[in-house]
């Protein structure tokens, strides 16, 4: 059977019960519209609510127009991640060790950690880079790994089921701080809304320090001064704190075995009783607080990046599409 028209039925079923069903006089049986109260009519308009007994009457088709009008409201209004191209273009190495005779009273003064006699390799990680989104994080991070100057590099944080840092700055060598190479661009990136938009969803994310960054004050004042310092996710779950906070510029692609066996390193917890003391301190102003807190936090083993160079690439690829 033909459906009625749609025009027709959309006005009896929607515009008039709407209006007689909400205002009528409390002695007529019957309501009409010369008795609706005419003080009332602009909320009727308002608000057209449909009578739930108006629904029977109204055409399947403008039912399922109207169904598929919210949908196409919904699905402009969720946010996409399409849009975000997150293609590898680079393909760096980092290969991480343990010096166990870091901490030695006969280690020579002044030695780099890349010259550890016993030192005991952990393995490589490849990462890749997303040199479409963000070009200017992902040309520092590969120029500063081509000029070897990553090697050497103490991992000095590492928080126990969310990630681990490296790339601390500064001028002792020795201590496994970093001296960003020559040549470095002034990151425009860490000031723009569009680098913030990938998360930090899942383990082996590569992410440039901003909200985590140990770099001292005195550093960060120099002119000159570029960030080098990254987090790596290490797992199980997300880190939804780090989100907003730093820069997403890569993945792990290979080595994710070797990001865990880091991950599984014990690490300096101060007790109680310190804890109040420096929350005391950093109170008043102590400024040695601070300094202190820096050791809470660090591996209870001296891991370092080894060595760390650039990959060639055959051609570009596309991330897994579940990272966004």
């Amino acid at each position: 059977m033909p459906f009625p028209s749609l025009s027709i039925r959309a006005a009896s079923s929607t515009v008039y019960p709407v209006c007689l069903s909400l205002h009528h006089h409390p002695n007529s049986h019957h309501p009409s519209p010369s008795s609706t109260n005419h003080d009332n009519t602009n909320e009727c308009m308002k608000s057209p609510k449909i009578v739930r007994r108006s629904l029977f009457s109204l055409p399947a088709s403008f039912l399922l127009l109207h169904s598929s009008s919210s949908l196409a409201i919904d699905e402009t209004a969720t946010p996409s991640t399409s849009a975000i191209d997150t293609t590898i273009t680079d393909r760096i190495f980092m290969d991480f060790s343990v010096c166990p005779s870091y901490f030695r009273s006969d280690r020579p003064l002044g030695a780099e950690l890349s010259s550890c006699p016993d030192s005991e390799p952990l393995g490589r990680v490849v990462f890749g880079l997303y040199g479409r989104l963000l070009p200017i994080t992902t040309a520092n991070f590969k120029r500063t790994c081509a000029a070897a100057a990553y090697r050497g590099t103490l991992v000095h944080k590492l928080l126990q089921g969310q990630f681990f840092a490296a790339g601390r700055q500064g001028p002792r060598r020795d201590k496994g701080e970093v001296q960003p190479p020559p040549g470095l661009v002034r990151n425009s990136e860490t000031v723009s809304p569009k680098a913030f938009k990938l998360r930090h969803a899942r383990p082996g994310t590569l992410s440039l320090c901003l909200g985590q960054n140990d770099d001292d004050d005195d550093i960060k004042l120099n002119p000159n001064y570029h960030n080098v310092e990254f987090l790596v996710t290490t797992g199980p779950g997300p880190c939804p704190e780090l989100d907003g906070q730093n820069i997403v510029f890569g993945i792990v692609l290979e080595g994710m075995d070797v990001i865990t066996s880091i991950a599984t390193i014990p690490t300096y917890k101060p007790a109680e009783r310190i804890r109040f003391f420096n929350d005391f301190a950093q109170l008043i102003g102590d400024e040695r607080a601070q300094t202190a807190r820096g050791m809470w936090d660090r591996p209870l083993k001296t891991v370092y990046i080894s060595d760390c160079g650039e990959l060639k690439m055959t051609k570009q690829s596309l991330s897994p599409p579940s990272l966004p």
